[in-house]
């Protein structure tokens, strides 16, 4: 918010005979942008920095990974995660369990290279792949299927997939080649029977379930053949039927060589049956890491033997979890975690060799038609270029608009009954005193019921379609410039036919100033008012974490502007320390547009001393007399140009950015044998 104001306020303030030089200059960084995309594209495409591991497979190993919160003098405050190691084996499905706060999304994170850049958070730890010390999987191909699946909502299931295949997958692939992956895709992933449904989401859209939505998702990773795989949380939010068949696709993952590792909170049985390797965590620190079913030998040797035919999740859920029912049965519970902790140090040192697990090949059958076989053929250079991806984008926006009948007749319908009520009210508008301050009512309605339509709208999408768009970038599938180009391209047309469907119902009902060139001018105004006002709510919506935020900001800052529109409040009137809020106004510029199309050149009635004769006097009483269409048009135009900027760099500003592993500190042990070499 802070810097929204700092920008407004500069940009209220500049000359008018420099907002030309300003617009180039935005135009400019545009440029810049798209250049610097295609330098980095063609970079890319340079270097062969991708290993072909998904016929091999890949050993990952952590160890000592720590995870800690800073206070702001950079000292530990919280210790998420406390020296954790472990491995994860092609062909096996390893599972990162425990009570929740225990830090299974913090090391899924950290291992998976998600964890989010922050001034106050520390991660170090050491990376094995396949026995090479690495700081992070950036040179591996990574899948990570997160726990919210957000899609567009108005694509199908197979164009879903489509895209995802045209964007990460090579140009000089055949388009063929990748619609043929795509269909396997969904054959293997059971989304044959919903292939050509709409995804829909969890508002207001009906689509495909939850466990054909997490299908998607782990489909849309395995687009780019990935080695390992990372999923959080797969089973939240759905039923135990379609939670084991998520944890089935999993295993078959694992079965055809990938490395999965997932995270999950409290398991039933019949799905923990199905992980091969486990990772206990409690309060950031292990209680177990081994295999699956060795963990049950190693509570029994700690005299906590697991029930008979109980899910044997649920025992370890129940175990290694604090309870805080009383101080009491708080201090037991959190003794009983730590000797656990301890023990399982000792018996790892001793148990070491028979606990790593078993290979990915013994004892486990393959598919019969495993999906590494077209996986292997899709590795190559990735990614598409800038028209290529502009193209794919602008596809993409262009259905989701057109395509979301709900959205679109809910405002054409909005639009059309606002236009009919207000023209009922202010119906044939004639030349009486009284009609002036009618036709100021009406002016300044217009404005602010097209504002507030345009506004609402976009601060409601923007949000959650902004966190798809910083997943598939932190994929690397496209950059800012193409997204932003084609969403505006996609959503202009289809947004200049509200604010023209009011204003021609209105015009004619509330009998404005007769001409076409009025109406035509009326028409132009309200239509570049809503543009403005959507640019506004793309702003606020890039900048607000969530779409609640957005919600609250928007309406809070229109109403700021409303006050200072020109009709509450002349601007000559208005105090020193609030007279660039009206610069900044798109409500003002657009009544300030409307009046001086609708007043000047209208003559009233004048039948007493002090009435107002002519439209001109009343623009003068408005603090409108030097104004003109042209004028506030323009105006209106430097401040669509200036949300549009301020958007574009809130996106790329905010980039996902995340943390790389740091190589741990040397240990007491190796700085002794340091200086006994020495």
């Amino acid at each position: 918010m802070f810097s929204l104001v700092i920008g407004t306020v500069v940009w209220a303030t500049l000359p008018q005979h420099r907002a030309a030089t300003l617009a180039a200059g935005t135009a400019w960084t545009l440029v810049k942008g798209v250049r610097n995309h295609i330098r980095a594209r063609k970079a890319e495409d340079g270097a062969s920095s991708v290993v072909d591991e998904v016929s091999t497979g890949v050993a990952l190993e952590w160890q000592d990974v720590r995870m800690t919160l800073l206070d702001k003098k950079g000292r530990a405050k919280k210790h998420i995660l406390r020296g954790v190691n472990g491995k994860a084996s092609p062909g096996r499905l390893l599972a990162i369990m425990g009570p929740s706060g225990s830090g299974k999304t913090s090391l899924l994170n950290a291992l998976a290279g998600q964890t989010q850049k922050a001034k106050r958070v520390k991660l170090v730890g050491c990376l094995l792949v396949n026995g090479k010390e690495s700081a992070s999987l950036k040179e591996h191909k990574v899948a990570y299927v997160r726990q919210d699946d957000i899609f567009y909502s108005q694509l199908t299931v197979r164009e879903t997939l489509r895209m995802a295949a045209q964007l990460q997958l090579p140009q000089s692939q055949p388009d063929e080649e990748k619609d043929a992956y795509v269909e396997e895709l969904i054959l293997h992933l059971g989304l044959v029977a919903c292939a050509d449904t709409i995804v829909g989401d969890d508002r207001r859209v009906r689509g495909i379930s939850g466990g054909e939505r997490k299908r998607l998702s782990i489909a849309c990773e395995l687009i780019s053949s990935p080695s390992i795989i990372f999923a959080d949380e797969p089973t939240t939010g759905l039923d135990s039927f379609q939670a084991e068949k998520v944890v089935r696709t999993l295993q078959k993952l694992a079965r055809d060589g990938h490395t999965v590792v997932c995270s999950i909170h409290q398991p039933r049985g019949s799905i923990f049956q199905m992980f091969d390797d486990l990772v206990l965590l409690a309060d950031g620190q292990l209680v177990y890491q081994g295999a699956a079913e060795g963990a049950l030998p190693f509570f029994e040797e700690q005299g906590h033997k697991c029930p008979e035919r109980y899910n044997p999740a649920e025992f370890y859920a129940d175990l290694i979890a604090y309870d805080f029912s009383t101080p009491d049965l708080e201090a037991a519970s959190r003794q009983r975690v730590t000797q656990l902790q301890q023990a399982f140090v000792n018996w790892h040192t001793k148990h070491s060799d028979s606990t790593a697990g078993a290979a990915a090949e013994d004892g486990k059958e393959g598919t019969e038609k495993p999906l590494i076989k077209r996986a292997k053929q899709a590795v190559g250079k990735q990614g598409s270029g800038w028209r290529t991806q502009f193209r794919l984008l602008l596809e993409r926006s262009w259905r989701q608009v057109t395509r979301d009948k709900t959205t679109n007749v809910v405002r054409g319908a909005m639009n059309v009954t606002s236009a009919l009520i207000f023209g009922s009210i202010f119906w044939r508008l004639g030349l009486k005193q009284s009609t002036i301050q009618d036709r100021m009512g009406l002016l300044q309605v217009a404005a602010v019921n097209t504002a507030m339509a345009s506004l609402t709208k976009t601060i409601n999408a923007f949000p959650r379609e902004r966190d798809i768009v910083n997943r598939e970038r932190a994929k690397g599938q496209y950059g800012v410039s193409p997204y932003f180009v084609s969403k505006l391209v996609a959503e202009l047309p289809i947004a200049a036919l509200f604010p023209l469907g009011f204003g021609c119902l209105l015009y004619p009902m509330a009998g404005l100033h007769a001409g076409a060139a009025r109406f035509a001018q009326f028409l132009g105004l309200v239509t570049l008012e809503s543009f403005t006002s959507s640019a506004l709510g793309l702003a606020l919506g890039s900048l607000s974490p969530t779409t609640e935020a957005a919600l609250a900001l928007g309406p809070s800052v229109m109403v700021l502007f409303i006050v200072f529109g020109g009709y509450y409040i002349n601007p000559d009137n208005a105090p020193r320390a609030f007279r660039w809020i009206p610069r900044v106004s798109l409500i003002k510029w657009a009544f300030e547009g409307l009046s001086v199309n609708e007043f000047r050149g209208l003559t009233f009635d004048a039948a007493e001393p002090g009435d107002q004769a002519t439209g001109e006097g009343v623009l003068k009483r408005l603090g409108f007399g030097d104004s003109s269409i042209h004028g506030a048009a323009y105006q209106q135009a430097r401040l669509l140009g200036f949300f549009y900027l301020l958007t574009f760099s809130i996106l790329k500003d905010k980039e996902p950015k995340f943390l790389t592993m740091e190589a741990p500190p040397p240990r007491l042990e190796e700085l002794d044998a340091d200086s006994v070499r020495a």
